[in-house]
């Protein structure tokens, strides 16, 4: 049975519940609320200590989501994408790397981030994994204090709740939170690929969503964490050369073994240049017999330049290609069951 309730506040109530299952205002009553800056965990998504993937068929799902801002749309795909968002699978995580290096895969990050930070009912967290001093997710997030990822490597006995993490986090204009990367000449190193591996690991256990912006796709730990993700996103550059290097790493991904990773992966095409070269597009043509979903990103001048991003102020048609990338990201990320048309018409902010 599928119902939609009222939404007070705002709300999107999207209440599926399995034959026989007890009915959903059982579980969680239409009228509880409370702000999401006090930290509460809502009943609408799996708490995150759960250490099942799967949720028994015949239990209940009752999806309080949070209403669509007005920038966003489609409408259809986007209220599709947020009530996805309030039912996330417990630990789920995506994981963002590239064929190559300079793809805009930390501007990306920051981006489909932040956008997720609004649609998701509980904190979003960011984590730059590279191995060497960058700070690329750091200057698209922007810097409030000094933590970084050495100190979350260096204390992650301690990271067993979300004050103790928030402590070393920057927060985006949309309430992304990140741990970010080393830059040069701070005097701290930035941590290995299995250091890194740990502190998601442990964040994984206590926030609803986790985004890996991963290093190249040049190692097999970084197949591993791809592997990990329930959305394995990659990244290229609206280039010939981009997208044939792309084209030959999903070739050796599905050679070594790796082929669940092709088949649940997403493709996101930069664009370099307000236009794009026709080669460019019949080279994507063939990528998408490979990749399930392929979404180009049109090219923003807000997103070249290295600043913090805000997904809201993006350009009409940067922010409707993020939301068709939210929608195959988070699609893979949430209960199958939440993936139903909706007729109805839901309230937006």
């Amino acid at each position: 049975m599928t119902t939609l309730e009222p939404n007070p506040r705002g709300w999107m109530v999207l209440s599926i519940a399995a034959p026989d299952a007890p009915p959903a205002d059982a579980m969680v009553a239409a009228g509880d609320s409370a702000s999401l800056d006090s930290g509460t965990e809502w009943p609408a998504y799996p708490v995150a200590d759960q250490r099942s993937h799967e949720r028994p068929v015949n239990q209940p799902v009752v999806v309080r989501a949070r209403a669509v801002p007005s920038e966003f749309g489609p409408a259809n795909i986007a209220e599709r994408a947020w009530l996805r968002a309030a039912a996330l699978h417990p630990n789920a995580m995506i994981a963002v790397s590239s064929a190559d290096g300079g793809v805009g895969r930390s501007t990306l990050v920051a981006a489909l981030g932040d956008l997720l930070a609004l649609a998701v009912p509980g904190p979003v967290v960011a984590i730059d994994m590279h191995p060497v001093p960058w700070g690329g997710l750091g200057e698209r997030i922007g810097r409030s204090n000094a933590g970084t990822m050495w100190d979350a490597v260096r204390d992650l006995h301690t990271l067993t709740s979300r004050h103790e993490v928030e402590r070393w986090t920057q927060r985006s204009p949309s309430g992304l939170l990140a741990l970010v990367g080393e830059t040069e000449g701070q005097g701290r190193r930035p941590p290995r690929h299995d250091e890194a591996a740990a502190v998601v690991e442990a964040l994984r256990r206590i926030y609803p969503l986790t985004i890996c912006d991963v290093m190249p796709a040049l190692v097999t730990g970084v197949w591993r964490t791809l592997a990990a993700a329930y959305a394995p996103v990659l990244a290229a550059r609206a280039t010939t050369d981009s997208l044939h290097h792309t084209m030959r790493l999903l070739t050796h991904l599905r050679a070594a073994g790796n082929g669940a990773v092709v088949d649940r992966a997403v493709l996101a095409v930069i664009a370099t240049s307000p236009a794009t070269d026709r080669t460019v597009r019949a080279v994507l043509r063939q990528v998408a017999t490979v990749v399930p979903d392929v979404v180009s990103i049109p090219y923003d001048p807000q997103l070249a330049r290295p600043e913090p991003v805000d997904a809201r102020r993006l350009k009409k048609q940067t922010r409707t290609a993020l939301v068709q990338l939210a929608d195959a990201v988070i699609g893979r990320c949430a209960d199958s069951r939440v993936a139903l048309p909706i007729a109805a018409r839901k309230e937006r902010a």
